[in-house]
């Protein structure tokens, strides 16, 4: 092609890009956060607690499942990523595969909740949420679905009351916060390698002087970890989907969900930083919730453990490091194809998660 073949081409494609970005600033501007509706489906208040909130989510298919699951997200971001879009749904997925769902959500904490401890969320509003389950269904256990630093969470109170829990379901959960040292993969444990690089001091200070660990701060080291993702999506992937509605929401109800990311209560936010990242004190038996060690071997509960295989926030090491410490011997793994993120939003994982977690649920019920 000659030279102003090629110029007239480029041209042309300027023009093309050109209007795309006009059309997209205009539809951005007529736009309300309403219209973009993330974790739509339907729900209802069972009980409020401080700033915490127990839900129950409305059946859509007949019961398969008779035990019921209680899911829970981590502090540092939003649920609303396991219920992103109709299509795009492990909560609904669930719905639909027969299992009865409940949720506690943690609020948007902020300076009143400095002084909340990993402690409280464990031992007392997961413990109040479980009671409550149990004392609407009329069972004496739940299963718990945790999701990253959620998973955390239920396997600390699995561990310290397995009375109350009939099986155990992990997603994305980092058990050995230092397994990602021998990861082959160089992508791989980004955010454990800058979390161990800080000093307790530097930890300390910026709670201190916030209050809390602000979300806008992590907001911003998670986009470090994918900084051309970070710096092309509204230049490019945004005009690339601006023709088509379907995909337009879908990249909305993403950015929406990134760019709720609620502020973690500070003392909270210091165990998971320093005890969890940096001393690694799950792994190694030395985490003290209300003064008791938590021992991963006291699980007695079935246990599922689904990891993404590249998750480049939670290493598939870091999350298999469960298996020898775990105490139960029903206990089973389930690697999938994804990221961490993906692994709940992607087109090509929907339905496998879901799938995967019910028919686990269903054999043990």
């Amino acid at each position: 092609m000659s030279d102003e073949g090629s110029i007239a081409r480029f041209a042309r494609e300027f023009a093309d890009n050109a209007a795309k970005a006009g059309k997209a600033a205009e539809m951005l501007r007529k736009i309300k956060d309403s219209d973009v509706d993330v974790g739509a489906t339907p729900k209802h208040l069972v009980m409020r607690r401080d700033r915490v909130e127990l839900f129950h989510y409305e059946p859509i298919a007949p019961r398969k499942v008779e035990v019921p699951v209680l899911v829970a997200y981590g502090l540092i971001g939003r649920y609303t990523m396991a219920d992103l879009q109709p299509d795009r749904s492990l909560i609904r997925s669930l719905l639909a595969e027969g299992l009865d769902l409940w949720l506690v959500d943690w609020g948007s904490p902020g300076r009143a909740e400095r002084w909340l401890t990993i402690d409280d969320y464990v031992d007392d509003y997961i413990h109040a949420a479980v009671e409550r389950v149990c004392r609407e269904t009329g069972h004496d256990k739940v299963t718990l679905l945790g999701i990253c630093e959620g998973g955390v969470f239920t396997a600390c109170y699995a561990a310290l009351h397995p009375d109350k829990v009939q099986n155990l379901v992990l997603t994305i959960t980092p058990i050995d916060f230092h397994a990602d040292s021998d990861d082959p993969a160089v992508h791989h444990g980004f955010l454990n390698i800058w979390t161990r690089s800080l000093g307790a001091a530097d930890v300390d200070n910026l709670i201190d002087a916030f209050g809390v660990l602000p979300g806008e701060f992590m907001s911003s080291v998670f986009s470090m970890m994918t900084p051309m993702r970070s710096l092309t999506k509204y230049n490019v992937d945004l005009i690339d989907v601006v023709d088509d509605e379907a995909k337009w929401m879908n990249f909305l109800r993403m950015e929406k969900w990134l760019a709720d990311r609620p502020h973690h209560p500070g003392e909270a936010a210091k165990q998971w930083l320093k005890d969890l990242y940096q001393e690694n004190q799950l792994a190694k038996g030395d985490f003290i919730l209300s003064g008791r060690k938590v021992s991963l071997g006291a699980i007695s509960a079935p246990t599922l453990n689904v990891f993404a295989l590249d998750d480049h926030i939670i290493p598939p090491t870091c999350s298999k490091a469960l298996g020898p410490l775990i105490g139960t011997e029903d206990y089973t793994e389930i690697p999938l194809p994804g990221g961490h993120v993906g692994l709940f939003v992607s087109s090509k994982s929907q339905g496998r998660l879901s799938k995967s977690i019910a028919e686990w649920l269903a054999a043990r019920d």
